[in-house]
């Protein structure tokens, strides 16, 4: 009988962790024959068949094209609809755009502030169809829209549709809206809907300038079915420097947001591989599922009330959805979970259920197994990288195999602990040996109380696990299902815990998984302790361990569904009379050994590495290449003459061929008293002057839309010289007709979060030699 009941509480531990998860998220897509008024996600689908057809970045042609189908899709459900452009220029990134937002409104029966949805509809520069990013957020936007209108129902506030611009190159279009449309001053709330990746589920982040108690209260008002929020990932993201569209009118228009967004298959990120194909159907419905709720709740909320000064502790659990508490509350929580443990081990040393030999027996396991998995999970993924260097060439930190090895990790980690508990504290009485990991969770809720009170609601398992101590007392052997049930709160709040960290922060945070891992057993010793069978269980996690290490090996190549990320650059320097290929990547393959040849030279000093990198990225290998003829851009000269001692210079640079990004450097000693773009005016630092400080010779990084010019007007008091250097890059490398670049092999694709296939011109010029004519121009 108690070996079934130990089997039985083992299953239910199992079932325990795959609720955890299965709760987390819709298991389905809804047809279009689903009621109207509800979300389908196949008439999602339909729409973003339309919007991810091909790569969309900002100014591409494609990207004009769905500007029109989202344009006409925003008229036929009868809202005001215009677009909104105008140039948008950042001095401390020294970047420049003109974007182009879609805004569109429906008028609410009130007076109060309005409701925002928002997505952008640029996708990634690097050839990506954006069909999760964000076109997944879009399609989420007009299908709720449509089924709202369709309940018959007519909103008190105003609904704001939003669709911006150039996200992708710096957040432009919500600064555009922000700082410039009449519209915004009447808006009270923001719902933003984002992806990371491709698959998942969705989580809600806020954004707020104060307190975010009116905004959790409502959002669990508002009832969404799967609700995926907690204050940690909230404390997190505020320590980060990740930004979306949310932290613009946050921070612009001090306008709160919740934002949604998916993060799990993240090697699809800015990928060729973000297609329809690999959006799982059921993140798109998670999207449906909080949207349509929240609209119907926010279409009617009193927005102009939802400022507040105190913070709330908040996490999602399956069956209650939601639980929430002030931070007023965290003190006293952990003041009193500390005393009740105290007066807990007194009563046990009374009652002789726990000793200090006990006690200290159970610190021998619990330490043992914290030390040897984080230095198994820190320096196994290391070992890991130098085993499998192809690893390094995938730039997002989540790699194909990543789950894999998640589970390789934890299951190592759970072995390692199982067999030093069966070795160290096997005959212990379960009460002694439970003593010390309850003495480190409490310990963890004193650091998360000083440091990240978002994770405030670690308390709560720690008072189950009191409620265990206190049974664990007074029996000498409790029933074990009663065990397995006051464990539930840990295991529904750490399990998904254990996979998030390596998922939204890259594989190497394995070492957050092992430790976790072991943190979490420790509070399941009520359970675990009393198997007499934990020699065969650490055997069969390390069978589990050694099976999933083998999946993830025979996963590790490159293949059609996990492509090698690589990249090819023409650079072609005007001024040296010189061309070059270029690449990004460390490992060459047959496809870029093609152009740069086995022995690819290191790049010349003076190629500059200055396309742009998220992760600072700069090229590896350059060979020389043929010369083509590519037309370069033209330089109009309009003023350049002396006043008060200043000289003073406007010039514009045309291009001549369709070009995608424009960058402009000065020697960094030249110190502009003035410096303006296309009439935006850059801003003085500490030293009186525009750039006094800058430590490159980059001036400005411009995307380029739809050809635009560029006039660049300065004053200076230097009388000397002042030369330029421009590089225009245009990404038509790959069809470009001065080229015949073969195409990849079906297990590549291009590099993200670089330039890549993109033809590269360079030219240096002085204003000083720029010959006058009566048109002041001059064509290279």
């Amino acid at each position: 009988m108690k070996r079934v009941s130990a089997v039985l509480s083992l299953l239910i531990v199992l079932g325990l962790i795959y609720y955890s998860f299965y709760s987390l998220m819709p298991r389905e897509g809804t047809p279009k024959s689903i009621a109207k008024t509800e979300f389908s996600t196949e008439r999602a689908l339909e729409q973003l068949q339309h919007i991810a057809k091909k790569p969309h970045y900002h100014g591409s042609q494609e990207h004009a094209t769905v500007r029109k189908y989202l344009v006409s899709e925003l008229e036929k459900l009868g809202l005001q609809t215009q677009t909104q452009e105008g140039f948008v220029f950042t001095t401390q990134s020294r970047t420049m755009n003109r974007p182009i937002n879609i805004v569109a409104r429906m008028e609410g029966t009130g007076h109060g502030k309005g409701l925002v949805l928002l997505s952008h509809y640029d996708s990634a520069l690097v050839p990506s169809p954006g069909a999760s990013d964000a076109g997944s957020g879009i399609v989420t936007i007009l299908e709720s829209l449509r089924a709202y209108q369709a309940s018959g129902k007519k909103p008190k506030n105003d609904i704001i549709v939003v669709f911006t611009d150039a996200e992708e190159i710096g957040l432009d279009g919500a600064k555009l809206f922000v700082n410039e449309h009449p519209w915004a001053k009447d808006v009270g709330l923001v719902l933003n809907f984002e992806a990371r990746g491709s698959g998942g589920p969705s989580n809600m982040i806020l954004e707020t300038n104060g307190g975010n108690e009116k905004l959790v209260k409502a959002f669990i008002k508002a009832n969404p079915d799967y609700p995926v929020a907690s204050s940690l990932m909230y404390s997190v993201y505020k320590m980060l420097p990740n930004d979306t569209d949310s932290t613009i009118f946050r921070e612009n228009g001090d306008i709160p947001s919740y934002f949604f967004a998916f993060i799990d298959d993240h090697f699809d990120y800015h990928t060729a591989n973000d297609t329809i194909e690999n959006l799982d159907i059921e993140t798109l419905q998670h999207q449906g599922s909080y949207l349509l709720p929240l609209l119907h709740y926010f279409a009617d909320a009193d927005l102009n009330n939802l400022k507040s000064n105190d913070e709330y502790v908040y996490v999602n659990v399956p069956f209650l959805k939601m639980i929430s508490f002030p931070f007023l509350w965290i003190l006293p929580l952990l003041l009193v979970a500390t005393v009740l443990f105290g007066i807990l081990i007194f009563y046990g040393f009374k009652k002789e259920k726990i000793t200090g030999k006990g006690i200290a027996k159970g610190f021998v396991p619990f330490l043992l197994s914290l030390v040897a998995c984080g230095l198994i999970g820190f320096f196994g993924w290391k070992l890991l990288l130098a085993i499998y260097p192809q690893y390094n060439e995938v730039q997002h930190g989540f790699k194909y195999n990543g789950h894999a090895y998640v589970a390789f990790f934890v299951f190592l980690s759970l072995s390692i602990t199982l067999y030093l508990y069966r070795r160290f504290a096997n005959r212990e009485p379960v009460a002694s040996v439970y003593v010390a990991p309850l003495i480190f969770w409490v310990l963890i809720n004193v650091a998360v109380f000083v440091i990240l009170k978002g994770a405030a609601y670690f308390i709560i398992p720690v008072f189950f696990g009191l409620l265990s101590l206190w049974i664990l007392i007074k029996q000498e052997k409790p029933s074990l299902l009663l065990m397995v049930l006051l464990a539930a709160p840990a295991l529904f709040f750490f399990s998904p815990l254990i996979q998030f960290f390596p998922v939204g922060l890259g594989s190497e945070m394995v070492v957050i998984s092992c430790v976790f891992t072991v943190l979490l057993f420790g509070l399941l010793l009520p359970v675990f302790g009393f198997y007499s069978w934990k020699k065969l269980l650490s055997i069969l996690c390390f069978l589990f361990a050694f099976g999933f290490f083998m999946e993830a090996h025979f996963t590790s190549d490159f293949s059609e569904t996990r492509q090698k990320p690589n990249s090819l650059i023409y650079y072609q320097d005007k001024d040296a009379d010189e061309s070059y290929w270029l690449t990004y990547d460390n490992m060459l393959d047959d496809w870029t050994k093609g152009y740069l040849g086995e022995k690819p030279i290191g790049v010349p000093s003076e190629i500059l590495g200055a396309s742009g990198s998220k992760y600072n990225t700069g090229y590896t290998y350059a060979a020389k290449a043929p010369e083509k003829s590519i037309t370069p851009f033209q330089i109009n000269l309009k003023k350049d003459t002396i006043i008060n001692n200043r000289k003073e210079v406007t010039f514009t640079i045309i291009p001549k061929r369709n070009i995608n990004q424009l960058n402009l450097y000065a020697d960094a000693d030249v110190s502009f008293n003035s410096l303006s773009f296309n009439g935006q005016k850059a801003l003085k630092d500490s030293t009186g002057f525009v750039y006094g400080n800058r430590k490159s010779d980059l001036l400005l990084r411009y995307w380029v839309n739809n050809n635009d010019s560029l006039e660049v007007s300065f004053t200076t008091e230097s009388k000397k010289s002042v030369s330029f250097t421009a590089l225009e890059f245009s990404y038509d490398l790959m069809d470009n007709a001065n080229f015949s670049i073969s195409k990849r092999p079906k297990n590549m694709m291009p590099k993200p979060f670089v330039v890549t296939d993109a033809i590269v011109i360079k030219r240096t010029f002085a204003v000083d030699k720029l010959p006058t004519f009566k048109k002041d121009s001059l064509t290279f």
